[in-house]
């Protein structure tokens, strides 16, 4: 049994949420996401709530169960809240700015490395070594962010590259004399 797929999916006010056509779409005030059925699991909207429950007792529906509700929780926290990745830029001359709908980022190389931003993101530069990205989609946010780091990943010995805030890089001491 799946204890986070037991757990019904609560439709916030200003939330609304419909199957049809093999597809739910969550509308909320941020906007609307589609995402496709599993033909695993079955879904089911009643009393302001999503309810998620394996289609038969195969592995194959029970394995699909949990994930299948955390992606319907997903989209109705992202039409709601909305999500961010904080981005942090450590090293001499490393620096990144946004630029309409691209991000320019300087991490050492001979040229710039232009990026456009996805269609749905909004990406901001509070200052020159900190990238906020933000959108309703947890999955484009998250892929954007980890093009951005594959760019310059953080090195073990100076730690410099990009990282995301709060991860713990491992630090290796240098060469002894």
């Amino acid at each position: 049994m799946s204890r986070i797929g037991k757990k019904p999916v609560a439709i916030p006010g200003g939330v609304t949420a419909e199957i049809n056509n093999g597809a739910l779409s969550v509308k909320g005030p941020k906007g609307t996401l589609t995402m496709g059925l599993s033909d695993l699991v079955t879904y089911s909207i009643e009393d302001g709530t999503i309810s998620v429950k394996p289609a038969n007792d195969g592995k194959a529906a029970r394995s699909h169960w949990g994930m299948q509700r955390t992606l319907v929780s997903n989209l109705v926290e992202g039409v709601t809240q909305g999500f961010t990745k904080t981005l942090d830029i450590t090293g001499v001359g490393y620096r990144a700015a946004a630029q309409g709908k691209s991000i320019k980022l300087q991490l050492g190389f001979s040229h710039d490395v232009d990026l456009p931003v996805p269609e749905g993101l909004e990406v901001k530069t509070p200052d020159q070594t900190t990238i906020e990205i933000s959108g309703i989609d947890k999955q484009k946010v998250g892929q954007f962010a980890a093009e951005i780091r594959e760019w310059r990943k953080p090195e073990p010995y100076k730690g410099k590259g990009v990282r995301y805030r709060g991860e713990f890089i491992f630090r290796k001491e240098g060469k002894k004399k």
